[in-house]
């Protein structure tokens, strides 16, 4: 009997190292490597740039050459290194990513063919002859189970000769070669990696940063006069504390844009903020929203809060109060989530695939930064509103900021109108609407339009002059536009876009017009809601060096905010491929739908567009 059990046992375990020797052997030869060098005759003090070859077998990868990027990175490990005075960094195509669940954090890594390009620096004053290399190609060979370090032994041999170092022969190649993965390197997401990389400090910093940054960009401005105007009227209601309210207001922001972002992320998917904040019925109800506070400023009405939540408390008003500025917060963040910025894309990309305590982090640092201004915005109006003799001059500018509340709700009333295909608030008739509330302005600054509640302007002041002719002159620069001519370009990233023809807006249709000119294909990931993107399509886009360069590409604008499937399909590209839901968005394609570069959201700096478009134009010869 035992000898029998021991025959079972020799047998099963024979037949699992068999198993496992076979296993080990398959992982062990995934990947297959031909390596090469870029000329044959050296100067010394020159570039030598060292090529590999992988072919990397079906369901197996190797990581990232990028130690930022990677657990454990693919590199060379130089054994004759006094050869060289410098070793650069492994260039490399840009990586996969995704979420690994085992190890709760992203992973990059390349799993087909690929070439990986090592740069070297010849050490100055070599002397004529020729010499061999010895160098390990360092990496882990995976598939979805285990992985097994490998090092391969290579060797390569080049000549020198005498001369001295060839500058412009050393420039062609640094221009082909150098920053190779420079683009892929500007993602934000890459950002974010690196930072979490840092610690938990640095990455609320950069956060923050990112925060203040996005106040620089168009889609916030819209809210600063509706926080003025709002909390102006907010203060003059008694018993308020304005501290309070404009602290509440602040607080409102980062809970509801943290809350509302994440659970629409790990609901709907990244795009799901963006999706909520583009739908025409909530563009609808922000426009509404703001014709009824505008009428209130004009002095037409009151705002009563509902009778429904004044029961809550023997403190009508403060209760009231709280319910208003809370809303106040919410109508913030539907509006700022129109341009999600990079960072907040990417954000919220990894929390669709399952990450929370990073964009949880992420998020609740960027809002704090996002919000900070608003609190002072908030804040002054309502000691202003509590100042003695502030009832006339504060009157005429409640007025003014009613008529700008205006102007704003018809920017959200284009929004639907895009989204929805009407066909009714193009460029013009919403440039005529601006235009009209501006000479109204000034017509009532100077005394000839009057509200309900106020009597006859008796005298006019110098002041009072200057500033209707200010409206009035801003009201005539509108009217401008109306005549085949664009008004500063800030003005009309708040337009409707016009209809661009020579545009491709199906990525299919792109790749087939790629294919027959030869050409690579540029990406507008963009939106209808987008004012972000229209800023960028009219001051960058229209540039005439931009537009000299944009012939050597397939353009596609490829919008994600829209109800068709269409859009939808877009929408799952950017996401998918490239983790992020920003908007905008820029992506250059080669015409086998390999990735090039890419360029992350909104820049106001034009050479840096210019560089991505050239560098592009490069790495894809």
């Amino acid at each position: 009997m035992v000898i029998q059990f021991f025959k079972y046992f020799i047998f099963l375990v024979s037949f699992q190292s068999l198993i496992f020797s076979d296993y080990n052997s398959q992982i062990e030869n995934c990947v297959h490597i031909e390596h090469f060098i870029d000329r044959e005759i050296y100067h010394s003090g020159e570039n030598l740039y060292l090529t590999f070859e992988v072919n990397i077998d079906d369901g197996f990868y190797i990581y990232s050459t990028d130690p930022v990027k990677s657990l454990s990175p693919t590199y060379v490990d130089v054994l004759d290194s006094i050869y060289f005075s410098q070793i650069g960094i492994m260039h490399e195509p840009e990586p996969l990513r995704k979420f690994d669940e085992n190890l709760k954090q992203y992973v990059s890594f390349h799993n087909n063919n690929l070439e990986l390009i090592q740069d070297f620096k010849l050490t100055d004053n070599l002397k004529p002859g020729k010499y061999k290399v010895n160098f390990t190609l360092v990496y882990l060979a995976c598939d979805p189970k285990m992985c097994i370090p490998k090092w391969d032994d290579f060797d390569f041999t080049f000549n020198i000769e005498p001369g001295d170092k060839r500058i412009e022969f050393d420039n062609k190649l640094i221009v082909e070669y150098s920053d190779f993965d420079n683009d892929v390197n500007n993602e934000v997401s890459d950002q974010l990696e690196d930072q979490i990389s840092k610690g938990f400090l640095s990455f609320i910093f950069f956060s923050f940063g990112m925060g203040l940054l996005a106040l620089l960009t168009p889609c916030v401005f819209p809210m600063i006069p509706i926080t003025v105007s709002y909390f102006t009227k907010e203060g003059e209601k008694e018993n308020t504390s304005p501290f309070f309210s404009a602290a509440l207001y602040a607080i409102g922001i980062v809970v509801i844009f943290t809350s509302l972002g994440l659970i629409l992320s790990f609901t709907l998917g990244a795009s799901g903020a963006g999706d909520l904040a583009s739908n025409p019925w909530v563009n609808i109800f922000i426009a509404l929203l703001f014709i009824y506070l505008a009428f209130s400023l004009f002095g037409f009405y009151e705002i009563q809060t509902p009778s429904l939540f004044r029961q809550f408390s023997a403190n009508q008003e403060g209760k009231g109060g709280v319910v208003g500025i809370l809303f106040m917060s919410l109508t913030f963040t539907l509006t700022s989530f129109t341009c999600t910025v990079a960072f907040v894309g990417a954000l919220l990309a990894a929390a669709s695939q399952g990450a929370y305590f990073w964009p949880i982090v992420g998020m609740l640092s960027f809002s704090c930064a996002f919000a900070s201004p608003f609190f002072l915005l908030a804040l002054f109006p309502q000691y202003l509103s509590k100042l003695p003799r502030s009832g006339g001059w504060l009157n005429s500018i409640k007025v003014v900021m009613g008529f700008l509340e205006l102007a704003a709700a018809f920017k959200f009333i284009s929004n639907a109108d895009l989204v929805w295909n009407w066909g009714i608030f193009d460029r013009s008739l919403v440039l005529f609407i601006w235009a009209l509330i501006f000479f109204l302005i000034g017509l009532y600054i100077s005394g000839y339009v009057k509200m309900p509640y106020e009597g006859q302007v008796k005298k006019v002041s110098r002041i009072r002059i200057l500033y209707s002719f200010i409206f009035i002159l801003m009201g005539f620069y509108l009217c401008t536009g109306l005549f085949d001519r664009k008004v500063h370009g800030l003005i009309e990233s708040y337009l409707p876009p016009p209809i661009e023809e020579h545009w491709i807006d199906n990525i299919d249709d792109a790749l087939e017009e790629s294919n027959m000119h030869d050409k690579p294909i540029f990406i507008d990931f963009t939106g209808y809601t987008c004012t972000n993107c229209r800023w960028m399509e009219i001051n960058i886009f229209e540039d005439n060096e931009v537009k000299k360069i944009f012939e050597n590409f397939i353009l596609t604008k490829l919008y994600t905010d829209g109800k068709e499937e269409l859009h939808k399909k877009n929408r799952r590209l950017e996401i998918d491929r490239f983790g992020t839901a920003a908007l905008p968005f820029y992506v250059v394609l080669s015409k086998d739908d390999k990735l090039i570069s890419t360029f992350p959201g909104m820049d106001t700096n034009k050479e840096n567009f210019i560089n991505f478009l050239k560098k592009s134009l490069i790495n894809n010869e």
